[in-house]
């Protein structure tokens, strides 16, 4: 007799989400910052506890936590989803929309939003963590579902592997994950080879002198200066990095002075730079700091610049065996699958869960945009011109319940049937 495939396995043992809507829901309306996901781990391990099946470990790098059931023999697969949120002020309108506020690192009281999908990605994988746990004769080996704390600052699991992840729970074989995206809900796309890019940001300080607005001739103004730089960082992609590569330079804030007579003594830059190539990523780097100093030097700066980095991301690289393993189960699942899906400039530390140990990994896209909304857009552009459709972080995001959800459980479980049914 042939062996069953993994779609067909899976489609005798979906389970009804309709609990999982409503978590959902919860952890839509009960948001929390990177470093504070507190409530979230809670909640998280307490359901992962009612489904008795599997060895819990928590406070993991921060409120990192790890769920392993082991089923017999076989290889041991990773599943991550992400925890944190954004200081982000929603505006969805929706009945479970947030409303949270917490304090950040700096004290300063902000927003707070799932603005990014985080909310569905733990809920997708606690349902095919109960999905997986129901259906154990279709399958051998270990699983892990791990939820990651910090993502959003870039060090989540970098944080999880510095606090002995893998000496708490055993070492997979394989690690996988996956992120709600601005595509068509029920979409899954995925590509071998990178998939994410690298992101770097830093903050650039550079400093005049000070002075009262009336006499600019007594001072080094910081804000014309920081200006300069502004609009030559934009001459980086444009005109020093390959058009066939792949790069982008975004200053996300600018900050000089208090009110507007007084010209500042300093002036600060958030900068923030996505790369697919290690070679480009220095490239961009060198360019930087030579605009940078240049225009310190042209304006008379008193001081150097100070460059102070504040999160990197690695790029996120699919195994290209495990994408096209995958691929095969996933075309012969998903009615709307893309094997070949464009690089984003988005970025993901998931990566770092598999290369601090040279663990082959892979990473995929899901849609999560209302499929009514993305047809009306795209299919009638002309009839719609100002219509647009809210992406990841943006203070209007967020997915449609179904079929984003059904697609996310399908598609994490399809991983681990793949590798591992009997």
């Amino acid at each position: 007799m042939p062996q069953r495939s993994a779609s067909d396995i899976l489609r005798d043992a979906s389970i009804d989400l309709t609990s999982y809507e409503d978590l959902y829901k919860q952890f839509h309306a009960h948001p929390e910052l990177s470093l504070q996901e507190d409530w979230t781990s809670r909640t998280v391990a307490a359901h992962l506890a009612q489904l008795n099946a599997y060895e819990i470990h928590t406070r993991i790098g921060g409120y990192g936590l790890a769920g392993v059931l082991k089923n017999g023999e076989g290889k041991t697969i990773l599943l991550r989803a992400d925890m944190d949120a954004l200081p982000v002020k929603e505006l969805t309108g929706l009945p479970y929309a947030s409303s949270v506020t917490m304090r950040d690192a700096d004290g300063i009281e902000k927003p707070v939003m799932h603005a990014c999908g985080h909310d569905m990605h733990m809920t997708c994988l606690l349902a095919a963590a109960e999905t997986l746990a129901k259906m154990q004769d279709a399958w051998s080996g270990t699983l892990i579902v791990l939820f990651q704390p910090n993502e959003e600052r870039g060090a989540g699991a970098q944080a999880m592997v510095d606090d002995g992840l893998y000496s708490r729970i055993p070492v997979p074989d394989y690690v996988f994950g996956q992120h709600v995206m601005r595509m068509r809900a029920g979409r899954i796309g995925s590509r071998p080879g990178t998939i994410m890019a690298a992101a770097d940001s830093l903050k650039i300080t550079v400093y005049g002198r000070g002075g009262h607005g009336s006499l600019p001739h007594q001072t080094v103004d910081p804000a014309l200066l920081a200006a300069h730089i502004v609009v030559r960082l934009q001459g980086i992609v444009s005109r020093e990095v390959d058009p066939s590569d792949l790069a982008v330079v975004t200053v996300g804030s600018l900050q000089a002075g208090q009110t507007e007579n007084i010209i500042a003594d300093r002036a600060e830059i958030g900068l923030d730079f996505r790369t697919v190539k290690l070679v480009t990523r220095e490239k961009i780097i060198t360019a930087i700091q030579r605009i940078v100093e240049a225009e310190c030097m042209a304006s008379g700066s008193p001081r150097p610049p100070e460059f102070t980095p504040t999160r990197r991301f690695p790029p996120t690289d699919n195994d290209t065996q495990l994408a096209a393993q995958l691929a095969a189960s996933f075309e012969q699942h998903f009615e709307d699958f893309d094997g070949d899906t464009p690089r984003t400039n988005v970025s993901e530390d998931f990566s770092t869960l598999a290369t601090c140990r040279g663990l082959p990994s892979c990473f995929w896209l899901l849609g999560g945009i209302d499929p009514a909304l993305w047809d009306r857009v795209h299919q009638n552009d002309n009839q719609h011109p100002t219509e647009e459709i809210p992406g990841n972080h943006s203070a209007r995001f967020a997915p449609i319940i179904q079929p984003t959800m059904q697609a996310g459980v399908d598609a994490l479980c399809l991983a681990v049937l793949t590798f591992l049914r009997k």
